[in-house]
């Protein structure tokens, strides 16, 4: 069985504003809905402000080993040159150290736009290593291919799916966006079947990362969230206001106002796990 210990990774920039909204709900609804036996929180910068002070004492606070990538790889493509442009690397530093904590820990890892809607069926925890489906993507040819997202990962201790995955990334990373994350677990997939178990889209990836996903969560109402136990939130496409591509939606907008007035498929699941006026002064 697999340990109950939810992981969450943050904090590999430094902090220069306070802990958002955002990021408290989804440590907030992870406790809520879950209720864990302990959440890991693996930082390098920690954060501050009210809604961390709020949150903090119900989690564990690990410093976390920082995952130093070759910078040469960005130089290789332009969608690695943006990255290091718009410096997004600590994303990628992330994909390496969330493999190693499960590796050493085992339990849930979850990353930090996410939110918990309903407790994981009790068959999860029972596998080696669970991934969820997300929506196709294009391979080097611009083929569609089934790709498994790391945004959530359920694994025992030393889980030889989640060995294979981390030696294999090394190896794979060129500074691309999913080439040693997603698209390499997929291919894993493929080669060992018998080590990882992969949940059905809806499970965690009921919205995929497309316009028309994005705006479903923060712009529509979504009614049919029935098996829908978590939200990838995709965080990256819209929390910057200067971008549109994908929503006008920003993270300026995510507020405990929009949230508990909003009509929005995000704020109907979010709004009960606010903070009281306690914790938020």
């Amino acid at each position: 069985m697999i340990s109950r210990i939810f992981h969450f990774i943050f904090g590999l920039k430094e902090q220069t504003e306070p802990f958002h909204l955002a990021h408290y709900l989804c440590l907030e609804s992870c406790r809520q809905v879950n209720q864990p036996e302990a959440i890991y929180f693996h930082y390098a910068n920690e954060p501050y402000g009210p809604l961390w002070d709020a949150i903090k004492p119900h989690l564990t606070l690990l410093p976390v080993q920082r995952e130093p990538l070759p910078l040469a790889a960005y130089d290789k493509s332009a969608e690695g040159k943006l990255i290091a442009q718009q410096g997004w690397s600590y994303a990628h530093e992330a994909d390496f150290i969330r493999l190693k904590v499960l590796l050493k820990h085992g339990g849930v890892y979850a990353d930090m736009d996410t939110l918990f809607v309903a407790p994981m069926p009790s068959h999860l925890y029972q596998y080696d290593c669970v991934l969820g489906e997300e929506g196709a993507l294009p391979d080097e040819r611009g083929i569609l291919r089934p790709s498994l997202c790391n945004a959530l990962i359920v694994a025992v201790p030393g889980a030889p799916f989640v060995a294979k995955w981390l030696d294999a990334a090394y190896a794979t990373f060129d500074g691309k966006w999913t080439s040693h994350s997603c698209q390499l677990a997929s291919r894993l997939w493929e080669a060992h079947p018998e080590l990882v178990h992969v949940a059905p889209r809806r499970y965690f990836y009921r919205h995929p990362w497309t316009p028309a996903g994005i705006q479903s969560l923060f712009e529509r109402c979504d009614p049919d969230v029935r098996d829908v136990f978590s939200l990838h939130l995709c965080s990256h496409l819209w929390w910057d206001e200067h971008r549109t591509d994908f929503t006008r939606f920003h993270a300026g907008l995510l507020t405990e106002e929009y949230v508990r007035a909003g009509a929005s498929t995000y704020a109907m699941l979010a709004r009960r796990f606010l903070p009281t006026i306690q914790n938020a002064a």
